[in-house]
């Protein structure tokens, strides 16, 4: 009893520690707030708007037609419609138009005589991700002329999408972000918890207690915990209320991977807050170690697209698996049998960094 009475009033104080000050209070969970909101609206890659201008050297029926239905799609907007090939440069170099649509003069005689009329596209290759779903969206529709204008039963390809049915990518990325927009802060918040109070001189303090260094490692490694659940549940609020991406998944085995993943995350933040002499040095060393974590998460580009190297490296970093469990619960309503492999690594590195942080604790206060 003595044990766990003297673990809680550490713990206590940790979070007084933490949520006393009404600017750490509004660092711990506006941020989140902002971001979820900033990255629902502002990181979609969903082709919504693409201006474009036309050079029309046939000016048939044909070319009409097509150019016709590029602007009833309502993500097609046409802002100029040039006389001359040397305005082509213009409209790409000034970044207005992210795509050129030119009719040859005699796309209209080839069409006639069966010969292949090609429709030349001039893309904005700065922005690839925008640029390239724009080129298929235009090839879509050349695809549908081409069959209107051949067979009476063309042949036709009717997609179905599961888990996103209308291609948002918004339900792709928001899921991920329960795991990832908290990572951050729960790293720094653990990587800060001892070089805390080295600065402010309470260190020492507990070098005469009677806590021993588990007790410490435990007492700095629950409120963290918890301000990282937290953060994740206002995230998760937005995403399924605000947003209105449904869940599909059981709410308990999320929670469950989330508590799996932050412990890691914050197994993590203990090592570095033991190593690091000055919350200058957390810092520094927490946003080292948060880029490479961010970039090989598959928060935004898959894991399978990286050399093989990379994907194995990837083992060794929670994110991923984190990402990977949110999303599959969240939009697969996969059981536990389905991503019980990702709580492997995430155990795994919750195994090594804890220890390691008890054992750098241990050295420190003996």
């Amino acid at each position: 009893m003595l044990y766990l009475a003297q673990l809680f009033a550490l713990i206590r104080k940790e979070l007084r520690a933490i949520l006393k000050d009404p600017s750490s209070r509004a660092l711990l969970f506006a941020p989140a707030l902002m971001q979820a909101l900033l990255f629902g609206y502002g990181a979609t890659y969903d082709l919504t708007h693409a201006p474009y201008a036309v050079l029309d050297q046939s000016r048939s029926a044909a070319s009409t037609e097509i150019i016709a239905r590029l602007d009833g799609t309502g993500v097609f907007q046409r802002i100029a419609t040039l006389d001359n090939t040397s305005q082509i440069a213009e409209q790409i170099e000034s970044g207005d138009a992210l795509l050129v649509l030119q009719f040859q003069p005699d796309f209209a005689a080839r069409l006639s005589a069966g010969a292949e009329a090609p429709v030349q596209v001039i893309l904005d290759g700065r922005n690839s991700s925008t640029a390239g779903l724009a080129s298929a969206y235009v090839s879509s529709i050349v695809a549908a002329y081409n069959a209107d204008q051949g067979a009476t039963t063309p042949l036709t390809i009717v997609r179905r999408a599961w888990f996103n049915p209308n291609f948002e990518s918004r339900w792709n990325l928001m899921p991920a972000l329960i795991a990832s927009l908290s990572m951050l802060q729960t790293l720094m918040l653990a990587a800060l918890s001892v070089a805390r109070e080295r600065e402010q001189g309470t260190f020492d303090q507990l070098q005469v207690t009677p806590l021993t260094p588990t007790q410490i490692l435990i007492g700095k490694a629950l409120p963290s915990i918890l301000v990282g659940l937290l953060q994740s549940t206002i995230i998760y609020l937005i995403i399924r209320y605000w947003f209105g991406i449904p869940m599909n998944g059981q709410v308990w085995l999320m929670y469950l991977g989330l508590i799996t993943f932050t412990t890691a995350a914050v197994g993590l933040g203990l090592s570095i807050s033991a190593v690091a002499l000055t919350m200058q040095q957390a810092m520094l060393y927490t946003f080292i170690l948060i880029m490479p974590l961010m970039l090989l998460s598959g928060l935004l580009t898959p894991v399978r697209n990286m050399p093989d190297i990379l994907q194995w490296v990837t083992y060794a970093n929670p994110l991923r698996f984190g990402i990977d469990l949110v999303r599959r619960v969240y939009l697969e309503g996969a059981g536990f049998r389905d991503v019980s492999f990702d709580f492997v690594p995430l155990l795994a590195v919750a195994a090594v960094t804890l220890p390691l942080a008890a054992w750098l604790f241990r050295n420190r206060l003996s």
